[in-house]
């Protein structure tokens, strides 16, 4: 069980790191095409997704495709908190329904995942 929550933790951990990707993407919006700022804002954006695909690598030898695929969609919830804390966006009432309609599929998801092999999640090498 707790090489499971070790997994999860592991794998929300990257949906974090990925979620930084929409907010790096937001702020070279705000830059003129090719400008210094739009070109090293942009580079740090593709670092952090090379960081996410090493760590997404790690994941698949962990989950099932379909199970971690599912949990990407956790991305949405932070999203939603970048958009609100960063970018004064407003939250509504629908937008939080729909992030918690997420949290609940993925929660029923992990809580019926298994590791590849042994039926466990996770391993001692996380």
């Amino acid at each position: 069980m707790q090489n499971k929550i070790k997994a999860i933790i592991f794998l929300q951990g990257a949906v974090f790191i990925y979620s930084l990707t929409t907010v790096i993407s937001k702020f070279v919006s705000n830059y003129r095409f090719l400008s210094k700022e739009f070109i090293l804002l942009y580079l740090l954006d593709f670092a952090v997704l090379g960081v996410y695909a090493i760590l997404w690598q790690q994941l698949l030898k962990r989950f099932e495709l379909s199970i971690a695929y599912a949990n990407k969609a956790m991305t949405l919830l932070w999203s939603l908190l970048w958009s609100a804390l960063i970018f004064r966006e407003e939250v509504t009432l629908v937008k939080v329904l729909g992030v918690l309609m997420v949290i609940a599929g993925t929660i029923v998801l992990n809580s019926r995942s298994g590791d590849k092999e042994n039926g466990e999640v996770g391993g001692d090498d996380l």
